[in-house]
């Protein structure tokens, strides 16, 4: 090898030494460099570490107190649980109780005696109860939401009640107003406020019926002056049949006729004042009954006899038909069945006129066991229209009176309550100037 060659060899030895260290000065400098990126990378990671650490510490810590929170929060909620229980069950307590209350109300409305409208501040019909419905004869959708004045345009019954409840287009206060809303029916209207706390809320409508009330009024009237009308005829006659006996000079035969008069006006005012008080004993229920076993034929024929007179005096044929047969007794009262059977005998041969037959016939129905007795006269009869009456007190038929201006109207009614009593019937046919046939039944001991 040539000394240049050699040369240029340790030339080169020489660049590539320089370049190893340099390599390695690069070397030493990257692996500086290299752990001063493993300590910021350590400490980074222990800085990681630490946020981590403080996050989940903090987390835990949020998660507890989250925790706590929702435990108190859960607590809370039971609590608030169990009062809303007891106040739900208060209320349905309440609401029971109400319930109950309104219901207890409306049972009281609905079976209340008189008849009920409640209004509202508008006057319009929001409660109505039954017995108002059959008094006007309504249903309770008819009048519901209807107001007080236009109740005469829905009901024709109730024309004149706007004028008696309203004044200026508003309900007025009232108190036991009569109220007439057809021919038989009188009813006494009372409004009342309904309040709470001192305000008006509206207005309670009572109706009470008072037609018996008024009936009972006018029949008292009506019986004062029939017993002193009644009573006044006779009493006349006593006294005029008095004041002749005291004169002198009557004859032996003019005093037996005198005489004969006031006992029969005398007996015509103890018959009166018979009928006023078996009346007054029915009505109030004193009209005992004393029932046996009773042969009826024989009450009847011992009823007829002394009417026979008074059949001959009116020129009237008394005609009557028993069974043949014995028939079973009837448990009953005979002073009473007497009076009944006088009663319906008197009134035929009174009603009858001269030449006239008045029929008494007695009959056994084996099949009902009951004995039925009737008496056909050929009288007057009884207008149609007035048929409906014949049973009331002190009711007698126009045509009647103008035959016989003396009669009280009771004999039907007592004869009726005396048959009804031993639970028997009695009805009538009757054709107005063809004469009558009254008929009753009386059950007979079995």
């Amino acid at each position: 090898m040539s000394p240049k060659q050699n040369f240029f060899q340790f030339k080169n030895f020489l660049k590539s030494h320089s370049d190893l260290k340099l390599n390695q000065k690069k070397f030493e400098q990257e692996k500086l460099r290299l752990e001063r990126l493993r300590r910021k990378l350590e400490l980074k990671e222990r800085n990681i570490e630490i946020q981590r650490r403080y996050a989940v510490f903090a987390l835990e810590k949020k998660v507890k107190e989250r925790t706590r929170e929702l435990e108190i929060k859960t607590k809370e909620i039971e609590a608030s649980k169990i009062t809303l229980m007891s106040i739900l069950k208060d209320f349905e307590l309440a609401r029971d109780k109400a319930e109950e209350e309104r219901n207890k109300t409306l049972s009281i409305i609905k079976n209340f005696s008189d008849g009920l409208l409640v209004f509202n501040t508008k006057n319009e019909v929001i409660l109505s109860n039954p017995i108002i419905w059959e008094l006007l004869g309504l249903k309770e959708k008819n009048i519901i939401g209807v107001k007080a004045e236009d109740l005469g345009k829905e009901v024709k019954r109730l024309a004149k009640l706007p004028s008696v409840i309203l004044e200026n287009k508003k309900i007025k206060i009232i108190r036991r107003q009569e109220f007439s809303p057809q021919k038989e029916l009188v009813l006494e209207i009372s409004i009342i406020p309904l309040k709470k706390e001192q305000e008006i809320t509206g207005y309670l409508a009572i109706f009470h019926d008072i037609t018996r009330e008024k009936i009972v009024e006018r029949l008292k009237t009506e019986f004062v002056s029939l017993s002193a009308h009644q009573l006044r005829t006779p009493l006349s006659a006593i006294k005029w049949s008095l004041s002749l006996l005291k004169e002198k000079g009557l004859k032996e035969k003019e005093k037996q006729d005198l005489i004969e008069k006031l006992w029969l006006s005398n007996e015509r005012m103890i018959k009166l004042v018979n009928d006023l008080l078996n009346v007054t004993r029915i009505e109030e229920g004193r009209y005992l009954y004393k029932p046996k076993p009773k042969d009826f034929i024989e009450i009847v024929k011992q009823v007829i006899l002394p009417l026979t007179d008074l059949a001959q005096r009116k020129d009237v044929k008394l005609e009557y038909s028993f069974p043949k047969n014995i028939i079973p007794k009837a448990n009953i009262d005979e002073e009473k069945i007497a009076l009944c059977v006088e009663n319906l005998i008197d009134n035929a041969i009174h009603y009858t006129h001269a030449g006239g037959t008045v029929m008494i016939s007695v009959k056994y129905d084996k099949k009902k066991k009951e004995i039925l007795f009737s008496i056909q006269d050929t009288g007057v009869g009884i207008p149609k229209a007035q048929q409906k009456r014949i049973f009331t007190k002190f009711f007698r038929s126009e045509n009647v009176t103008k035959i016989e201006t003396e009669g009280s109207g009771l004999g039907l009614f007592i004869a009726k309550n005396i048959i009804y009593s031993h639970k028997g019937r009695i009805w009538f046919e009757s054709q107005e100037g063809r004469g009558t046939v009254f008929y009753f039944t009386l059950p007979t001991i079995k």
